[in-house]
Order: structure tokens, then C-alpha cells, then sequence
């Protein structure tokens, strides 16, 4: 706080903040999508393609294990905001909210004037008016067109927007998608027009959850009894409705019994009561008391503080605390982990599958025993365009004999995005082990590899993979011959 003329006063209502935050975070998710970097988005969980776009890489459906620690994140982001600063997502960051205030505040308030004033949000409009039923009908066909640009925004992060247009030029193949579109609109205008901040307080559970992660050093909006007076009793009854009855009973009370911190409330809470689940922590109730006590030459009865330091009075509050740092801990844990698995990303997709017939013989012309394994590659190209691809075969160091690829006999071509299956065949006529027991197991990896335009090995676009060759016992190399 600054003082100023003996006026106790913010330099800026935190009102104005919450605005330029909300312009921020509306305009930063409309765009994003539109962002991208060798067509990869910097989030993108696409059903439709099974993949998932993080910090512009393109991770396929193999690779979604990194989403659980994506959820971890935002859980443990939530989490440690809440046992530092309350519900400040709610008030804050929450699209509920921001849809909510463009829609009263600015369409309804501003724009039309269909509310009188935005620091009393407690009076609904007289909708006995015909002015006012005009206002409110034309409100909607503002919301309309907003409802249905959020509802796309939002499925932007799930259908990136170069294919949302195409397929909404053949909505008569991709009627589901319009539907989630239409669906997602009709939920927010119920919301913002009829359910209003009771979504707050009964629909949404994160209230419920809040009260396990509150500390006394949970900074929240605090009415200061100790200053203002007790205005309700220990059983939450009020007992004071003017000033003059409060200071009968508390001379130094500096409340004035206003309710200009009752009448801004979105959620429709009285902040003298104390803490309720219902308080968002939009802080329209410190911006209210700051008006008032600042015209007094006094600092606001209502502050973004803790029980600590507010209510107990023990002391300044503790922001850098065991809890706090545990999870800042486990976000920037979780953060590296998902950094360097990220960062091991393989540019194609194998799958070996070894068929049912363990091996087959074949007697050739000078003698030998031909031995061979069949097995089935799953291949599926991650990159933008078509691109060939072929394999190597990598023996246990020390082995004697040489494991070849019989079939294919020269690389192949893979679309983008398809995934492609390819009988391969590995052989040798060299006497690999001699054991007249049993078959022997010979552990061999194999080395998948695209091709660049020049014909050579890709550096970047290969992948190895451990698999097995399933060699006879002597017994059945004698009778092939």
C-alpha cells in the first residue's frame, strides 16, 4: 500500500489486474494452437491422430507415456498454488471466471448497461423492464458467437485447427466433432447466464478439495476482526448490521458496516464471516474495503494475508515452507524427468513380433544347412513424408557365423503416419552353435534405419531393438541333409 494525502490506497485495484491477466491468458490460448514449428504444435493431444504434441515435438501413441507425468504436473501445480495462495486459480485463472466476468462485467455491465455498477454484482438486473429484456437478449446473441469461439478453442488442443476447418467444410462425415462443438457452447452459455458462480459453489469440486491443503500460512482474503470487530459470533450469526450497535460493543471497531465488500462478492459471501469454500480469492472485497478505509485515511479492513499473520497474529506469514518446497521439489523433479524422456524421443515406431514357427531348415546346393527365423515388423513412419527404410542385424559380439537378411532384399517405402507390416526373414548356413541337446536361444538386435535422399543410413531416424535367434540343436541339422 501506498499513502497518499493521508488516503490509504493501491496503486492499482486488483481488479485491473485480474483484467489484464484474463485479456492475457485469453488471447495467449487463442493463439497458441496457430503456432507451430515444422507443423508440430506446442500442445496437442489429437485423438483423431493418436499423437501428442509437447513443446513442439510429435510423440505417437507409443509414446504417451509421457502424458501421466503431464497430469502430474498440472495436479501438482494446482496442489502447491492452493496451499500458497488458496483458490487464486479460481479467481484468477479459472475459464469459468474469466468467461463469467467478460460476459457480466463487460457485455452485460459495460457494454449494455443491463447492471448498474460492476462493484455490486449481488443485485440481478429488473427483468420486468422492456429495456432490460432487450439487453439481456441481445447479451446472449453477444455470448453466442463468443460460447461457440471458446467451444472451438477449446478442441483446438485436441484437433489442431488446419483439419478442425477441413473437416467442418464435410460436417456430413465429422458430425461427432460438430456435436462436441455445439455441446461444449450450449454448457457455457447455461453456465455464464444461468448457473453463474454457483458453478463455484456446487458444481466444481476443487472447493472441497482446497480445505485439505490449507495451512495458517495460506494467503487468502482475511477480514481483520482485531481492527474491524467481531461482526458475526462463534456460531457464524451476524450480529451487527450498523455501525453504531458495533461500536456499543467495540468502541475502537473500524468497520463500518458498509457492505461494500458484501455486495462486489461474485459468490455471494460475506468475507467477515471468515474463511468459506465458496471465496474464490478474487479479491473484489480488498479492492472494495480499500475504496472505503482509504477515503478514512485508513488501511483496508480486508487483505490478501494468512490465519497466521491476520487472524493468530503471530507473526509475518511463511511463504518459503515445508510444504511449499516439497512441492516445488517434485514439480521441478517431475519437469527434468519429463525433459529427458522427452528428449529420447525415437523418430520411427518398431515393433518385433517373432512368428509361431520357431525356425526352418533348408538344405542348399553346397551342403549347408540353411537356418532360418521369420518375424513380423510393425513399422510405422513418424516423419512429415514418405521415406524408405531397411534393417541391420547386429550378432552378440564373439559369435562365429553370420546372421543375413533373406527377405526383404532392398528397402521399402513407408507413408507418413501408416503404420506398415513387413514379414522379415533372418538366415545363416554358417554352424552358429553346436548343442545336441536343445535349440539354443542367440540374442541379436536389430537396427531399423530410414534412408536420407543420397541412399545412406539416417543418423537421426533409426531405432534398435533387442530380439532373439532361435538356432536348432545338432539332431536336426542331421536330418535336413
Amino acid at each position: 500500500m501506498t499513502k497518499e494525502s493521508n488516503d490509504f490506497t493501491i496503486a492499482k485495484p486488483w481488479r485491473y489486474k485480474r483484467y489484464y491477466l484474463y485479456a492475457f491468458a485469453t488471447i495467449f490460448t487463442l493463439v497458441l494452437p496457430w503456432i507451430t514449428v515444422n507443423g508440430n504444435h506446442f500442445f496437442l493431444l489429437s485423438f483423431d491422430k493418436l499423437q501428442l504434441h509437447l513443446a513442439f515435438i510429435q510423440f505417437d501413441m507409443q509414446e504417451l507415456y509421457l502424458l501421466p507425468f503431464l497430469l502430474m504436473l498440472l495436479f501438482l501445480g494446482i496442489f502447491g498454488i492452493t496451499a500458497l495462495g488458496g483458490r487464486v486459480f479460481c479467481g484468477w485463472l479459472c475459464p469459468q471466471t474469466i468467461f463469467r466476468v467478460f460476459y457480466r462485467d463487460l457485455i452485460e455491465t459495460t457494454i449494455l448497461g443491463l447492471r448498474k455498477r460492476i462493484k455490486n454484482k449481488q443485485q440481478e438486473p429488473d427483468m420486468s423492464l422492456r429495456k432490460n429484456k432487450i439487453k439481456k437478449v441481445l447479451a446472449v446473441l453477444i455470448a453466442i458467437p463468443l460460447a461457440l469461439l471458446a467451444a472451438s478453442d477449446f478442441l483446438w488442443y485436441f484437433v489442431p485447427p488446419e483439419d478442425f476447418f477441413s473437416y467442418f467444410n464435410d460436417i456430413s462425415n465429422h458430425l461427432t466433432l460438430f456435436g462436441i462443438v455445439i455441446g461444449v457452447a450450449l454448457f457455457l452459455l447455461y453456465d455464464i447466464i444461468i448457473l453463474k458462480e454457483n458453478f463455484c459453489v456446487y458444481v466444481c469440486p476443487y472447493s472441497r478439495v482446497q480445505s485439505i491443503l490449507y495451512d495458517e500460512h495460506t494467503i487468502m482474503a482475511l477480514y481483520n476482526p482485531h481492527r474491524g470487530g467481531e461482526i458475526y459470533n462463534d456460531k457464524h450469526e451476524k450480529q451487527f448490521t450498523k455501525q453504531k450497535d458495533l461500536k456499543a460493543v467495540e468502541p475502537n471497531a473500524e468497520c463500518t458496516t458498509c457492505e461494500a465488500c458484501v455486495t462486489v462478492c461474485p459468490t455471494h459471501i460475506d468475507i467477515r464471516k471468515g474463511l468459506q469454500l465458496e471465496c474464490i480469492n478474487c479479491l473484489e472485497c480488498v479492492d472494495a474495503c480499500t475504496t472505503v478505509m482509504g477515503k478514512l485515511g485508513k488501511p483496508s479492513l480486508v487483505t490478501w494475508s494468512s490465519d497466521y499473520e491476520i487472524i493468530d497474529q503471530k507473526g509475518k506469514t511463511k511463504y518459503f515452507r515445508p510444504k511449499i518446497i516439497v512441492y516445488a521439489v517434485l514439480l521441478v523433479g517431475i519437469t527434468i524427468i519429463l525433459g529427458m524422456m522427452g528428449s529420447k524421443k525415437e523418430h520411427m515406431l518398431l515393433n518385433i513380433n517373432k512368428e509361431n514357427r520357431l525356425y526352418s531348415t533348408k538344405l542348399m546346393p553346397d551342403g549347408k544347412v540353411k537356418v532360418s527365423n521369420s518375424y513380423i515388423f510393425l513399422l510405422q513412419n513418424t516423419q512429415k513424408e514418405k521415406m524408405k527404410f531397411y534393417f541391420d542385424v547386429i550378432a552378440p559380439e564373439g559369435m562365429k557365423g553370420k546372421i543375413v537378411i533373406s527377405k526383404p532384399t532392398k528397402p521399402f517405402e513407408a507413408k507418413p503416419g501408416v503404420r506398415k507390416k513387413k514379414i522379415v526373414t533372418l538366415s545363416t548356413t554358417d554352424v552358429l552353435v553346436k548343442n545336441p541337446i536343445k535349440d539354443s536361444v542367440i540374442p541379436i538386435t536389430i537396427h531399423a534405419y530410414a534412408l536420407d535422399k543420397d541412399g545412406k543410413k539416417s543418423e537421426k531416424i533409426s531405432v534398435f531393438r533387442k530380439s532373439s535367434f532361435i538356432y536348432p540343436k545338432e539332431s536336426i541339422l542331421k536330418n535336413s541333409k
